[in-house]
Order: C-alpha cells, then sequence, then structure tokens
C-alpha cells in the first residue's frame, strides 16, 4: 500500500524510526505511542511524519532500560515527575558502570592478549545472566531421551559467533529456539561448536553469576570457554563438546557433526507468510494447556459459526479483516477491536481430558482451528518474557511462531499436530 499525504504506513514509519512493526503496536496497546490515523475497515494504522521525533526517543529511553511506566512518566508525565525518574535511572547505570570499569581492569591485567587464544577462534563479551537466560530459552528446545540417542546432535545446543552477534540455537525437530545476543565487544569468527544441552546448563548455572562473560570458541580442539569478565582467572571450558558419532557427551572431533545440525536459517526464511496473529495471556494459555493429554486444540469460530448467520457474508468480512499490509502485517487498533468482535474474540482450548478453556485474545484472519502437542507448546510458552505471547500462524500443518509482542531477540517455532477440528 502506497503512502498518502504525509502519513506513513507502519512499515515505513517502522524503518524510518528504528522500531519493528511488532513493537508499534505493542506501544500503541500500551497507550504510549498512538498511531495518527487508523482506518476504521480495515484497521490499517498510519503515522504522521511529526511521530517520528517521539518514536525515537521512546526507542531511545527503551534502549537504555527504562520501563515502560517510566517511559510514559518522561514523555508525558510531569517535569519533576520525569527529572526524579531520569536521575534514579541515571544512579542505576552509574552503579553498573563502575561495576563494568572493575571487569574491564581486571580483564586487562590478568588475562592474555587475545593473540593467545589461537588460530580460529572467536570471542565476544556478554553478560552473564544475559548468556544464563538465554540458555535457559533455547536448551528446553533440544531433544531427549530416544530422541537424542537415535539423533545426538538434536540433544545439543549449537552456540554460533558470527556478524557481530551470539546466536544459541536448539531443536528436536517439532520445535526450534533461536535467541540472539549482541555483544558489548566481538572479535573474530564466524564460528559454530555444539554443546550439549545438560553441559550448557551448566554453563548457564557458572554465567549467571557473573557480571561479564568472555565467550571464546573455535580452535582446532572446536572446543568452547567462558571466561569471567570479572577477573579472567576464573574460566569454564568444554574442550570438545559432543560426539555425534558416538554419543558422548565431552569428547571427539565434530566437524562433520555440525554439518548435520539443522540449518535454522534455511528453516527461517522458510516460514509462509501467516494468515492469522494470535495474541493471548502467556500465563493463562501455559495453564489452560497445561496438564492435558494428547492433542489440544486452540479454536476461535468465524462469526458464522457463532451466529449461525449467512455464511458468505461472514466470509466476505473476513476476507475484508484479513487483508495483509505491504509489509505482511496485518494492523488492528484498539478501537476497531473494540468495535468489531472479528478481531477481540474468545479463544477456546479443549480436548485432553481437562474442561474447555476460554480465554479473551485478539486475533487477526479468518476463523482459527489448531491442535498442539502439550509437552512441545507448555516449554515454548514457558520460555517466553513479558505478559502477552505472540503466534504468528502460517497454515495448521506449518510451523508456528511463538514469541513475545516486542521481544524479537528470542524466536521459537512449534510444530502443529493433527488433531480434532484442525485445519488443513
Amino acid at each position: 500500500m502506497d503512502d498518502t499525504g504525509e502519513l506513513l504506513s507502519i512499515g515505513a514509519f517502522a524503518r524510518q524510526v528504528g522500531l519493528a512493526p511488532s513493537a508499534l503496536r505493542f506501544y500503541d496497546d500500551c497507550g504510549v505511542l498512538r498511531p495518527a490515523q487508523v482506518d476504521g475497515a480495515t484497521g490499517y494504522r498510519r503515522y504522521a511524519a511529526d511521530q517520528a521525533a517521539r518514536a525515537v526517543r521512546l526507542r531511545r529511553l527503551r534502549e537504555a532500560g527504562l520501563s515502560l511506566v517510566d517511559v510514559a512518566v518522561v514523555l508525558d508525565g510531569p517535569q519533576d515527575a520525569a527529572r526524579d525518574v531520569l536521575h534514579e535511572h541515571l544512579e542505576r547505570l552509574r552503579r553498573t558502570t563502575d561495576e563494568a570499569h572493575a571487569v574491564v581492569a581486571g580483564f586487562l591485567s590478568e588475562v592474555p592478549g587475545e593473540a593467545t587464544y589461537g588460530k580460529g577462534w572467536a570471542r565476544a563479551r556478554v553478560g552473564g545472566a544475559e548468556l544464563a537466560s538465554a540458555v535457559r530459552q533455547v536448551a528446553p528446545a533440544a531433544a531427549r531421551g530416544g530422541a537424542a540417542q537415535e539423533f545426538p546432535v538434536l540433544g545439543c545446543v549449537a552456540l554460533e559467533l558470527a556478524d557481530g552477534e551470539v546466536r544459541l540455537v536448539a531443536t528436536d525437530r517439532y520445535r526450534l529456539a533461536v535467541r540472539v545476543l549482541r555483544p558489548q565487544e566481538f572479535a573474530g569468527g564466524p564460528r559454530q561448536v555444539l554443546i550439549g544441552a545438560d553441559a550448557a546448563r551448566r554453563l548457564a548455572e557458572w554465567a549467571v553469576r557473573q557480571v561479564w562473560v568472555d565467550v571464546e570458541c573455535g580452535g582446532e580442539t572446536a572446543g568452547v570457554r567462558l571466561r569471567s569478565g570479572a577477573s579472567g582467572a576464573d574460566w569454564r571450558e568444554v574442550s570438545e563438546p559432543v560426539d555425534t558419532a558416538r554419543g558422548g557427551p565431552d569428547e571427539g572431533p565434530q566437524s562433520k557433526d555440525l554439518a548435520r545440525f539443522p540449518d535454522y536459517r534455511m528453516v527461517l526464511q522458510g516460514l509462509g507468510a501467516e494468515r492469522h496473529r494470535l495474541i493471548v495471556d502467556r500465563v493463562a494459555l501455559r495453564d489452560a494447556v497445561a496438564g492435558r493429554s494428547g492433542a489440544v486444540s486452540l479454536s476461535v469460530p468465524s462469526r458464522g459459526e457463532r451466529e449461525g448467520g449467512g455464511q458468505a457474508e461472514a466470509e466476505g468480512r473476513q476476507r475484508a479483516v484479513s487483508r495483509e499490509t505491504c509489509d505482511g502485517w496485518l494492523d488492528v487498533s484498539r478501537e476497531t477491536a473494540a468495535a468489531d468482535p472479528e478481531i477481540v474474540q474468545t479463544l477456546e482450548v479443549t480436548g485432553g481430558a481437562r474442561e474447555p478453556v476460554r480465554l479473551r485474545a485478539v486475533l487477526t484472519g479468518s476463523a482459527l482451528r489448531i491442535a498442539f502437542d502439550p509437552a512441545v507448546l507448555v516449554p515454548a510458552l514457558e520460555a517466553g518474557v513479558g505478559p502477552d505471547v505472540l503466534m504468528e500462524i502460517a497454515s495448521a500443518d506449518r510451523p508456528v511462531v511463538v514469541r513475545s509482542a516486542d521481544q524479537g531477540s528470542f524466536t521459537t517455532l512449534v510444530m502443529p499436530v493433527r488433531g480434532a477440528g484442525s485445519q488443513r
């Protein structure tokens, strides 16, 4: 869709201000950045050029670590309150900076220079708690039990240093989890190593107690070393993380095994355009699905099904609602949602020897019926962050993207299953 006048589509505005379209929708829902215009028929959001300054300030405040509550005070509150919020945050940052200064000083005085790492090594510095959180989110997607014995490579977490980023990836063929970290420092690469999921968890237990961690991987042994930024003398190492040929947890070369680890980039690039975007309370959905056996169905009926009215009219309304914007997303305004029950609807969770549970949800696209294995979906919901979960659904037999509304660095893909009422 072309921009008209001085109003910009959500995609064009997002590119201009450096925010993702999903973040703009989230900030609209939170009331901190409303679009200038919302089409009453389609729900498309449009933004005025003079909103860019506010959007950039919002992005920069969020990047500086302010909560949305504090951001709202700074942008719209009284000057005295805004000043107090900024001073308090600045003091927190000052304490963190002092700790980081001590970290760097200790590293420079006690750790050998980068030249001693050896040929082929790559190094990145990340927060210890951040690295531990990434492992916590990704490791549950690694295969366990019989699947890990049959395909040992799937029982691993892939640690990759490339393109100035640290990436952790795990998959058991039914779900795929990817977490991207942007390090404070980066050198060398690209390198990738495999670490057994249990070994990765042990490394995370150590890393969470460190302020900064230097992640070093590669070299002739294809190993990984985590060195504490606080002193440099405290470190953990897995010299040869996994031998998938023998199934051993900590031994053997793995160059041939890396070639067999699934290409997560190809999987992500192969996702079809979503037909549905479902937003629902993350914890409530987890609780509604947990404890069920067999396939669990998530469904939202069409208006025709709910009311028994004219199906042709309902389908016509659905086609109008499900039209996509130029950047592949359907925009839903709060006003449209309040006026149109095709947007704010009731999601019904059924199956698995439990009573149905109904949850208030936001759905774009046509009527939804899809089924999941609770053992696959529940861990994906537990690994998420924030109060809401966003599910991007192309069809009932293709991977579903599960993530939080404004957390783009962690992505989980979950495979649906064939269940009662699921559409193919």
